[in-house]
């Protein structure tokens, strides 16, 4: 299992031979096939694809020994666009070299004989890709072979099928344009009559489900978009149509989640009641600082003695700013809270009034941080045009960080 000196020995021995100072080597090394396809396989898993592509190439018959190896390579195929930025050229690298011990491969897989219409190393490595949305590996193997395509697992589902059961986009929408099978995927069925709709309505596998954002509402909402797009897949009949324990595809959906539906509405209410504590906090503060002048005031003319100053037209305009922007915030947060939640309003209704009241209340302390530091400067600097600087910068950290987050 240590990759590392795998790599250096095998550097190391096949250097000894070709230059001739390990006279008892008579050629390079040639481990077992049982334990070759093992090292090829460990390498992959552990992402380790420039020491799978050594081993590839130097023992090709390996790769095509079982479909071991394919079977790692569908299961741990990178995803191209999960880049990050100070990595991307890594992750390029990552993704350049992992196609090329694909395609090694599956060459090798394509030089042995086999019975049948397609060779049987392809069938499950093509199902398993399907559900990890490997789509490289899928356009790899049905390039090759296509009749590949009707490629079944133990309970019968086929490639589209587990691409809908494990929200693999990307490896849906290929699947369902190869080819002209579009009209068998709309009216497809299992051995329980559940067509596709029925499928995408089941929640998803754990392992998906982990690598997804953790927040239950946006989960549901998740769900509810990929129930929307296969429902554009299908026939319109099939959108009510019954399985054998007489369920439509949305009673399996509200079944299937109403634990998470819990979830979310309990997350949605928490974040609601907090955020509406923070409002009316703002609210307060401003309104007290609007009916309050910064430098006083003439109290026979009652007008403000700085009335010339810019800094107080700032100070105004901001502090208005957040006093009404606060208290749009604390309405809309009220609202969902007094709300009666149904699963559909996780798709859009909930999430739209969510960023609403997100960014009126980012704008409302924004604002009260400009007014906080126009006050500043107009009580305490007004001889020190200087310190403008020094303000403006603490004022932009608190709303720099939540931005951020």
């Amino acid at each position: 299992m240590q990759l590392d000196i795998i790599g250096y020995l095998l550097k190391a021995t096949n250097d000894a031979y070709k230059t001739g100072l390990q006279s008892s080597l008579r050629g390079p090394v040639h481990p077992d096939e049982d334990l070759g396809v093992r090292l090829i396989v460990n390498a992959i898993v552990a992402k380790q694809y420039s020491l799978a592509l050594v081993l590839v190439r130097n023992f090709p018959r390996f790769s095509s020994y079982s479909d071991e190896v394919l079977y790692s390579i569908a299961k741990s195929f990178p995803d191209g666009e999960r880049f990050v930025l100070f990595s991307s050229i890594k992750k390029k690298r990552e993704q350049s070299e992992a196609k090329e011990v694909l395609e090694i491969v599956c060459d090798e897989i394509d030089k042995l004989e086999y019975s049948g219409t397609y060779h049987p190393f392809y069938a499950r490595p093509i199902l398993e890709a399907s559900c990890q949305n490997a789509v490289e590996v899928v356009h790899e193997i049905l390039i090759r072979s296509p009749e590949a395509i009707p490629s079944t697992d133990k309970n019968g589902y086929g490639i589209i099928q587990l691409a809908i059961i494990h929200r693999s986009e990307k490896v849906f929408r290929y699947i369902y344009e190869f080819g002209e099978h579009k009209n068998l995927y709309r009216t497809l069925e299992d051995s329980y009559k559940n067509n596709i709709l029925h499928l995408a309505g089941k929640l998803a596998p754990v392992s998906v489900r982990n690598q997804r954002t953790r927040c239950p509402a946006l989960q549901l909402q998740q769900d509810l978009q990929w129930q929307e797009e296969i429902k554009k897949c299908v026939f319109p009949t099939y959108i009510t149509k019954e399985n054998i324990f007489k369920e439509t595809p949305d009673m399996i959906f509200n079944k299937e989640h109403k634990n998470l539906m819990k979830e979310g509405e309990r997350w949605i209410r928490t974040m609601a009641k907090s955020c509406s504590i923070i409002a009316a906090l703002i609210t307060t503060l401003t309104f007290t600082a609007a009916i309050t002048i910064p430098g006083g005031s003439d109290q026979v003319k009652w007008t403000p003695f700085l009335e010339n100053k810019k800094a107080l037209i700032l100070f105004s305009i901001s502090n208005t700013i957040s006093l009404f922007a606060s208290i749009t915030t604390l309405l809309v947060f009220l609202s969902i809270q007094a709300s009666c939640y149904h699963v559909k309003d996780f798709l859009v209704s909930l999430p739209r009034k969510v960023f609403i009241g997100l960014f009126f209340l980012l704008v409302s302390a924004t604002a009260m941080m400009v007014a906080f530091s126009a006050v500043l400067f107009l009580v305490f600097c007004h001889q020190i045009p200087w310190m403008l600087a020094p303000i403006a910068g603490l004022a932009i950290i608190p709303t720099a960080f939540v931005v951020t987050l």
